[in-house]
């Protein structure tokens, strides 16, 4: 391995050229992981050039890290080793689109709303509706695995992801999949890269299946519950029924106050077709007096043509009703981005409130939310921290310890209650992952729970992608 920063950029340089490297600090310090900076950054402008750049590293035994706009940079644990930040920003062209095939292939660098900008022109879109999501990129949001409100309709990027192609840690450029949703021939080798972190390959191309864009006229819905039972009710009611809204989430009282009083930092832009999408983006409005921040809600979108939408109208007042909801609204299109952006953002926004959020994303069966909201309660209200949560319909939650404030006190805490978390999630036979946790947890792998089950599976998958390690290493604790 060479040593030192100065001797690295030189050597970069000679193999890209003074253009697409720069080793600057201050550049440098904007692609830090965990307070860890690289020693130089890389800019590629093409696969081959992210290659030669990969045969680079492993020639060298370097570690490589790639990332597109930077908003996910903190998931994982801390590099063990970071020596090269690998922008993948430049490749950010639509390599194809066949609006009659609803197929897509995207170079990773590209912002997932221009991507979306491009689709709506077609009355089509991609249902990755992610935190940052004016910022991120394509790429970015398949390595990080970090799913949308809207996975309760569409899914996740799992089910609409068709190919794939990456270099490997060789060198080597690699293909998986096709651009054609027929082709099933093969291992589906590209899903291995949801998730992945930058782990196991570098990401440059992207095939996904298309969706028709929800119509601009959806409508959003809102009730308000004195008790987390209450809004737990409703949620199995109209599970039970035959609605299919686009989204549906429970939304805790902590989270619901954050949502009244803050808006995400990142600008707003249009999502569905027919929105009016301005020029000059702007922030979401103020959630309003409809909205009960001390309340538990659950919120839902819904969409079709003005039948449909008078029949979600009519169930989901019975409903609410039934279940004895305090209040509940229906939102037009014109109000109801100020909960639903929200809640695509409510990542980007706890991390807005609270700079050492510790983010849980843990996956459990709907039938289990009653019995696990109470437990997590008992966890953060025994550690003396506040917290905050929002279960998606299909099983899905996100919980947040907000430790205010950050301490080594509240350190000790926070990474104790982790402990417990991991342990209530495993006991029923859940998955918990530690998304976001300040660097000072992020270096331990205690807290994150006993070795998984598949964990020597893993460990193979690593080393034939990566033989020598140079992707991200130790950015999955324990394992690689």
């Amino acid at each position: 391995m060479m040593n030192g920063s100065s001797s690295i950029a030189a050597r970069l340089e000679s193999a890209l050229g003074p253009t697409q490297m720069v080793s600057d600090a201050a550049t440098c310090a904007n692609y830090a992981v965990d307070e860890m900076i690289p020693s130089a950054v890389a800019k590629p402008s093409s696969p081959e050039e992210v290659a030669e750049l990969v045969r680079f590293a492993a020639r060298e035994k370097l570690a490589l890290i790639p990332s597109g706009a930077r908003t996910k940079l903190r998931i994982g644990m801390t590099p063990a080793r970071y020596d090269i930040a690998l922008d993948m920003s430049a490749l950010n062209k639509i390599a194809h689109y066949d609006p009659g095939d609803l197929t897509l292939g995207v170079d990773a660098g590209t912002p997932i709303a221009k991507l979306n900008a491009t689709l709506l022109e077609h009355q089509q879109f991609l249902p990755l509706l992610v935190p940052w999501y004016s910022l991120t990129t394509i790429g970015g949001t398949i390595a990080s695995g970090i799913d949308s409100p809207l996975r309760q309709f569409y899914g996740t990027a799992r089910d609409f992801l068709i190919g794939a192609e990456f270099i490997d840690g060789t060198g080597k450029l690699c293909k998986s999949g096709g651009r054609v949703v027929k082709n099933v021939t093969g291992y589906d080798l590209h899903k291995l890269l949801i998730g992945s972190l930058g782990t196991l390959a570098v990401i440059t191309r992207l095939n996904f299946r298309t969706f028709p864009a929800p119509l601009a006229g959806s409508r959003g819905f809102v009730a308000s519950f004195p008790n987390a039972e209450g809004a737990l009710t409703l949620r199995r009611a109209v599970a039970q029924s035959s609605l299919t809204p686009l989204t549906f989430d429970i939304v805790s009282p902590a989270l619901a106050q954050v949502f009244s009083s803050r808006t995400p930092a990142t600008l707003e832009t249009a999502v569905f077709a027919d929105e009016n999408r301005n020029t000059n983006p702007s922030s979401l409005q103020p959630v309003g007096e409809w909205f009960r921040p001390h309340e538990w809600q659950l919120c839902a979108a819904f969409a079709g043509t003005p039948e449909v939408l008078d029949r979600y109208v009519r169930d989901l007042r019975r409903f609410a009703t039934e279940s004895c909801a305090a209040s509940l609204a229906f939102l037009d299109e014109a109000a109801r981005p100020a909960v639903w952006g929200r809640l695509r953002e409510t990542l980007s926004l706890l991390l807005e409130f609270s700079a050492d959020a510790t983010v849980f994303k843990i996956s459990v069966l709907p039938s289990q939310y009653g019995a696990l909201f109470i437990s997590l309660r008992q966890i953060a209200d025994q550690a003396g921290l506040p917290h905050a949560l929002v279960a998606r319909g299909g099983g899905t939650i996100y919980f947040t310890l907000l430790p205010v404030p950050a301490n080594d006190e509240t350190t000790r805490r926070v990474a104790q209650a982790a402990t417990q978390i991991f342990q209530l999630i495993s006991a029923a036979d859940g998955d918990a992952t530690l998304l976001f946790a300040p660097p000072a947890l992020n270096v331990s792998a205690n807290i994150r729970g006993s070795s998984r089950s598949d964990s020597a599976l893993m460990r193979k998958l690593k080393s034939a992608f990566d033989p020598q390690n140079i992707f991200a290493p130790g950015r999955f604790s324990g394992l690689f």
